[in-house]
């Protein structure tokens, strides 16, 4: 029996094109009202997986459901129930915004009496008043991302999935357009979004981290950064950073190494003896104006970490 408090629900879920598996066998529930985040590198799996949940693939096997709706027998069902924007959400761009706002109210078969006021509401979410008569072929990337999502839900669905729905616009597009989220979850609607950004997944009630078709983690950003992080972090603060990461990577008390901005975040399995190593590397070669700190491990950081452990685990086998 579904629970109520569920909006999805997977079981062994796995995808197979011929001899490849882009999708391994993952187990994962969203409940109602939370934004859910797929986050992983692309071609790590996320793309199939959603499609899988809106019924557009059928799973190899495992199974699912969706707004209670099975994922294999009632794929049109949940068509019908869900929002949907993908990478290549199409827009015309030779009809005007309110006339793309027409012609979705027609594909969601919205009766006619109702379509005005759902396209002043949707309007209105995106932000777009002042382009109602504008052509879509006029409007910057980021606004068109918005009239796209608009579009996507203008029949109200109650679960909606966004699969890399911020990809190729600016850092300012990106913020705005995750406020909109923020106010659909907030209104009790289920968001599945999938990600590559790290900085979106903090905007996530729980993640899943997905790197070649398997689910290497699952929790909240808090607990990915707390419990699911098993090594600690330094922050090595130094001049021409990128020269010395081979040379801090050498070091045995050093995991891993990746450079943040322009600074170095080392992995290490002990940090009192990492920093003493480090100290006598860096005394030995003269160099001067660094600084060495502990910090909590970003989702960046988890990640590195969580990837370089699996490519380890499958190399020896």
């Amino acid at each position: 029996m579904q629970n109520s408090q569920l909006a999805v629900t997977v079981k062994d879920l796995e995808k197979k094109f011929g001899d490849f598996t882009a999708v391994n066998q993952i187990n994962f529930e969203v409940k109602q009202g939370e934004i859910f985040g797929f986050l992983g590198p692309n071609g790590a799996g996320k793309s199939t997986t959603i499609r899988m949940l809106c019924g557009i693939y059928t799973p190899t096997s495992g199974s699912g459901s969706v707004g209670g709706f099975d994922i294999i027998k009632e794929q049109f069902k949940i068509k019908e129930n869900i929002g949907y924007m993908s990478q290549k959400f199409s827009l015309y761009d030779d009809l005007t915004v309110e006339e793309n706002i027409d012609f979705y109210s027609r594909i969601y078969n919205i009766p006619e009496k109702e379509r005005e006021k759902r396209k002043d509401e949707t309007i209105q979410l995106a932000g777009i008043e002042d382009f109602r008569k504008s052509l879509t072929g006029t409007l910057s990337g980021g606004w068109k991302q918005r009239l796209a999502l608009g579009c996507a839900i203008i029949h109200k669905p109650k679960i909606i999935f966004l699969d890399e729905p911020t990809s190729g616009v600016d850092p300012i597009t990106r913020a705005n357009f995750w406020d909109i989220i923020k106010k659909m979850a907030s209104a009790g609607r289920t968001i599945f979004v999938t990600t590559h950004y790290m900085d979106e997944a903090e905007n996530c009630n729980r993640l899943v981290m997905i790197y070649h078709g398997t689910m290497i983690a699952m929790g909240s950003p808090e607990e990915m950064k707390t419990k699911i992080m098993k090594h600690e972090i330094l922050e090595i603060v130094m001049p021409s950073a990128e020269t010395w990461l081979e040379k801090v990577a050498a070091l045995e008390s050093i995991k891993e190494t990746a450079l943040f901005g322009i600074n170095i975040h080392a992995v290490v399995y002990d940090a009192q003896k990492a920093v003493l190593d480090l100290k006598r590397l860096f005394d030995a070669q003269g160099l001067s104006g660094y600084s060495i700190h502990k910090i909590k491990a970003s989702l960046e950081d988890v990640f590195v970490s969580l990837i370089e452990d699996y490519d380890a685990e499958h190399k020896e086998k």
